[in-house]
């Protein structure tokens, strides 16, 4: 059984390939392993080592403190990342699309939303 604190980075790592749009093969590619393992690495199946997690952390352009965020130390199953679902990070890409100018008018649109809920 997968240690919560692997899968938690392994998701981290998912995250930040996802934000960047950055595919398996190109990660692994990038700090000379298969893509295989990169699969492993983000399902938590397979630990991260230190040094393995420096490369990507490299690769990724991210700190190493990233993969930690949203980690509870009291319950390290439990994640309050709000960005831990593909869906939040294909909303994210959708949105950094639309023009600055209407973009900021979304944005102020689901705050009055957001408020009124």
């Amino acid at each position: 059984m997968a240690h919560p604190v692997d899968v938690h980075v392994g998701r981290k790592i998912r995250q930040r390939r996802w934000i960047i749009g950055m595919t398996q093969q190109q990660l692994a590619e990038s700090v000379g392993i298969k893509f295989q393992q990169i699969q492993k690495y983000e399902t938590g199946m397979n630990r991260v080592s230190a040094s393995r997690l420096w490369d990507i952390a490299a690769t990724l352009q991210a700190g190493i403190e990233f993969f930690f965020e949203g980690l509870d130390r009291d319950q390290p199953g439990t994640t309050n990342d709000p960005l831990a679902s593909k869906e939040a990070i294909d909303l994210l890409h959708a949105y950094y699309a639309i023009p600055e100018a209407q973009r900021r008018r979304l944005f102020d649109l689901a705050r009055v939303l957001s408020d009124a809920a």
